[in-house]
Formats: C-alpha cells, structure tokens, sequence
C-alpha cells in the first residue's frame, strides 16, 4: 500500500462518530471514515461514488464537525485516486 511505502501509519475504519441521538441517547446517525492516520490526527474518506451519494457524504462531514469540530477529516474523491494512481501506479504494485 501507498501508505505503508512511505513510512505512514494508518488504521482502517478505528472510529465511528455519533452524529444524532434520539431522546433515549441511542445513535440514529453515525459516520465512519475509512482511515485514520494517528501521526497526522487526521481521517480519510475515500469516495469514489455518484454525485447523488457524495452530497449525503458532504452532509454526514458537515455534521461531524459541528458535533465534534476537534475531528480532521480529509475527502478523497475519484480523482484524487485516479491522481494517485498515475503518480505513484498504483495498480502496477497490487
């Protein structure tokens, strides 16, 4: 993995963040980020989805912060890892 080439810690799926409670405190809305990398304290959200998906994405992030605005979260989009890919190709090390 790219991640692991370079030296950089990661954990796959670690946290989930309660977004909404009901009356009773139970979850009705949670959010877990794909990655966490501990020596940048920062989450990754990789999405590579339809745009009808990534607005529901964007709102899930938006409201992570405002229920726990110390959390970084870093979005990923298609792109990024099409960008990714032909830096570093990655699907030549698989």
């Amino acid at each position: 993995m790219l991640l692991e080439s370079y030296g950089v810690r990661w954990e796959y799926e670690p946290t989930t963040f309660v977004l909404d409670t009901d009356d009773d405190g139970r979850p009705l809305s949670a959010f877990t980020p794909d990655f966490y990398l501990p020596d940048f304290d920062t989450y990754i959200e990789v999405t590579t989805m339809r745009q009808s998906l990534i607005t529901a994405k964007h709102r899930k992030i938006r409201r992570l912060g405002e229920v726990h605005p110390d959390v970084r979260v870093k979005l990923l989009y298609r792109r990024d890892i099409q960008q990714l890919d032909a830096k570093y190709r990655l699907a030549d090390a698989a």
